[in-house]
């Protein structure tokens, strides 16, 4: 009951007559609840997903038929979804921030309430830019249907006041029904307002079987679409089987998610459909109406079918303008002020990444508008994880800790061993960060020896690798050392992989042991005995022997008391 009006409105949207969105919700529907993991999740058209199709096709397709363009898209999208899933590539939509697709559904909603004042005063908006369009809009105002402004209007009214006061009522069917009942009472067509069957009717039987082009041109003029299209379904469908399935307890493999999503679309290409994606709005009714397996979407689609067959003919009498009204709610639905407020609460990265993706949709086309949101979560993913955290490992109340909080004893250090605590991941992103700290650790010429402690480092590669030894050259040059602590077997397999081990030597890797900090204090005693050994007065001396380290003794004026800079 809510996939018949859906399917009219976004086949609307995507400017594709109104049975290819009864189509989508059929056959697809089916395939996918046979193939996915998840028991809740519908598939069929869904708004976002439709305004790109019909931005696409009005800029791709005004040369060629677009019925015919659809199914080509739908093909190569259910092709690259397909291949994901048997890739098992279901965790990359992980790297694809929730603040960019929060930022790609508002700019959406309000473009797809913007483009339905024209079917709302049944006048023309032209095409080109949202700018161009709007003043097309208001310089054919003096057109505008009367008629049609009340009724979408009126729509849109009913369908408020249902909200608020019957809230369980399906609202969208019922105006759907109230609009063909007043269109065949009163002969609304006849008096001039537009109907869905104006558009292309509605034919009675099933879904029909359509061979879509995929010669050399076609394929090359729809590519870039379909992969923002195969991004935009994935992330949307994924995004709405997580919700649910948080709520359900159910488990999910995305992979399958995938392959379903995958083989819907293919579905859609070869029946009269266009590219689909799991449906937020039918899939959370599907799962508060209780159902309990896939079946359940199963059963939709066949539903569908059944539409198709019975009431093609009355679905021509629904008028446009009703329609109009009805996504004009849903256009408001997409704006959720609530996770805006969040996001805009939130670190500065997700406010860049929700604003940029929000402008994008109004000033990009929308397949370039996905784009630049995944590209700025990809940038973000990789600042974050290539920055690493370098503190300075001193002595404070007796005890070695990273020189940073409070600390009620002061710290002490010793300038000619300096030990440092890397954390984070060590692969080729964040060489030039390591690059850095080591050399500003190395600056003072009367550190002797440098150890570095890699406990809580991760993911060692060729690169960094690169900078430890090149860095120990550079101090054996000067007669100066650089250890390595607290490795991990992980690591210290890493370290066999790319040479550091037969490079450093024994003498200068210490991995971590059982015992707490064990590893990092054999470190220290070799770095004091490598310096000359530790004065009277050393702070690591002190500590080393309260751990029960033998301590090599010395002379130096190496020592003092102070904060650490870093």
């Amino acid at each position: 009951m809510m996939a018949v009006p859906q399917g009219v409105a976004y086949a609307m949207i995507a400017g594709l007559p109104p049975a290819m969105g009864l189509y989508a919700a059929a056959v697809p529907t089916v395939l996918a609840a046979l193939a996915r993991s998840s028991s809740h999740v519908v598939t069929g058209p869904t708004n976002a997903l439709s305004l790109l199709v019909g931005l696409t096709l009005a800029n791709e397709a005004s040369d060629g038929d677009p019925i015919l363009f659809a199914a080509t898209l739908a093909l190569l999208v259910g092709a690259f979804q397909f291949a994901a899933g048997a890739l098992r590539l279901g965790s990359i939509v992980d790297y694809i921030s929730k603040a960019v697709v929060l930022g790609y559904i508002t700019g959406a909603g309000l473009l797809i309430g913007f483009g339905q004042l024209g079917y709302l005063t049944q006048t023309s908006m032209g095409r080109g830019d949202p700018a161009t369009r709007f003043m097309t809009w208001v310089s054919g105002l003096h057109g505008a249907n009367p008629l049609s402004v009340g009724l979408g209007l009126g729509t849109l009214a009913v369908l408020l006041l249902q909200r608020r006061y019957l809230p369980r009522a399906p609202g969208a069917i019922l105006v759907l029904i109230g609009g063909i009942v007043l269109s065949w009472l009163f002969d609304l067509e006849g008096m001039g307002l537009a109907t869905a069957g104006q558009i292309a009717p509605v034919p009675a039987g099933l879904p029909p079987l359509t061979r879509p082009p995929v010669d050399a041109a076609t394929l090359q003029l729809l590519l870039p679409a379909a992969v923002a299209a195969t991004v935009l379904s994935l992330v949307e469908s994924s995004a709405v089987a997580r919700s649910i399935a948080a709520e359900s307890g159910e488990r999910l493999d995305m992979n399958r998610e995938f392959l379903g999503q995958g083989l819907s679309n293919l579905g859609a290409a070869f029946t009269g459909g266009y590219p689909v994606s799991g449906s937020l709005s039918r899939s959370a009714l599907n799962f508060r109406a209780g159902a309990v397996s896939r079946l359940s979407g199963v059963f939709s689609g066949l539903l569908m079918v059944l539409v198709l067959l019975l009431a093609g003919p009355f679905v021509d009498l629904t008028p446009i303008a009703s329609l109009a009204g009805l996504l004009l709610l849903v256009a408001r639905d997409l704006v959720d002020e609530k996770a805006i407020k969040q996001v805009m609460h939130a670190i500065w990265g997700d406010r860049l990444a929700f604003l940029a993706t929000v402008v994008g949709t109004w000033t990009l086309p929308l397949d370039l508008a996905i784009y630049l949101g995944v590209g700025i979560s990809i940038l973000l993913f990789l600042r974050r994880v290539r920055h690493l955290r370098v503190t300075d490992l001193v002595v404070s109340d007796n005890h070695i800790r990273e020189a940073t909080g409070d600390f009620d004893a002061p710290l002490e250090v010793c300038r000619k061993v300096r030990a440092l605590h890397v954390e984070g991941n060590l692969f080729f992103g964040a060489a030039s960060e390591l690059q850095d700290a080591l050399d500003d650790a190395t600056r003072d010429p009367s550190v002797r020896v440098l150890i570095v402690r890699l406990k809580r480092a991760r993911g060692l590669d060729y690169t960094t690798a690169g900078v430890l030894l090149a860095m120990r050259a550079r101090l054996a040059e000067h007669g100066r050392h650089l250890l390595l602590a607290g490795m991990k077997p992980g690591t210290m397999a890493l370290f066999d992989d790319v040479g550091l081990t037969e490079q450093f030597g024994d003498h200068a890797l210490f991995p971590t042991q059982t015992e707490w900090f064990l590893a990092m204090n054999e470190a220290l005693v070799h770095g004091l005995e490598l310096g000359g050994g530790a004065c009277a007065t050393c702070p690591l001396a002190h500590y080393l022997r309260s751990a029960g380290q033998e301590v090599p003794e010395g002379t130096c004026t190496q020592c003092y008391k102070g904060v650490a800079t870093r």
